[in-house]
């Protein structure tokens, strides 16, 4: 039975672990859900005190943006894809004919299961040495705390030191089937005659749309 995982320096005494860390829900009631939810807690935790010992002139909210950053879904599943994680995985044949082994979600949660079961079998120390190795590099290439803040943060932060107005957002309509739907949402400067709309895959990422052509418009009319 396979006992490491390329890409990985670290070998399982107990390679069962390994096998549940890479088995899907779809497989049966043994999957990684658990392990999943273990190395969740593990991944923020190792992140988190690195950040601490990194960034000592951080605030607290740019240390969670920066977290936040780090262990986000999108960032775990090119970590995993890195890894060959995808080809690694089994799935049931409903998940292997979708391509799950390709699905962000899946890869970003057999990471995490991943990284539970290192912890369960070598310890803290095993599993944070892993988690450095390949966090390090992605530390060192975050952006400056101020641009890792989301548009809609920027835009009020803007708008405050300025004693301006907040702004308002309104959903301008629904569109699509329920899978695939889009938003269509306008932000509104209730003290200027300013209005930019946007639209995206939810709500939020609508309004964070927005907000940004928002923000653009505002720096391209600021006095210079």
């Amino acid at each position: 039975m396979r006992d490491s995982v390329a890409g990985i320096d670290y070998r399982f005494e107990d390679p069962q672990l390994l096998r549940a860390a890479l088995t899907h829900r779809s497989v049966g009631a043994a999957n990684y859900e658990r392990l999943e939810f273990l190395g969740d807690s593990v991944l923020n935790l190792v992140v988190s005190m690195r950040l601490y010992e990194l960034c000592p002139a951080a605030s607290e909210g740019d240390l969670s943006r920066m977290r936040a950053r780090l262990v986000r879904g999108a960032t775990l599943s090119e970590v995993a894809t890195s890894l060959g994680l995808g080809q690694q995985l089994s799935l049931g044949e409903g998940e292997l004919k979708s391509g799950g082994f390709r699905r962000a979600s899946i890869l970003a949660d057999a990471f995490e299961a991943l990284l539970g079961a290192i912890f369960i079998d070598g310890g803290y120390a095993a599993c944070r040495d892993v988690v450095l190795r390949l966090f390090d590099p992605l530390i060192a290439g975050l952006p400056a705390a101020e641009d890792l803040k989301d548009a809609k943060t920027r835009l009020q932060e803007w708008l405050q030191a300025r004693g301006r107005s907040l702004p308002e957002y309104a959903l301008l309509r629904e569109e699509g089937a329920d899978h695939a739907k889009k938003f269509h949402v306008a932000c509104r400067l209730p003290d200027a005659d300013t209005t930019v709309t946007a639209d995206g895959r939810s709500r939020r990422k609508a309004e964070q749309a927005a907000a940004g052509l928002l923000l653009d418009e505002l720096a391209r009319v600021a006095p210079k």
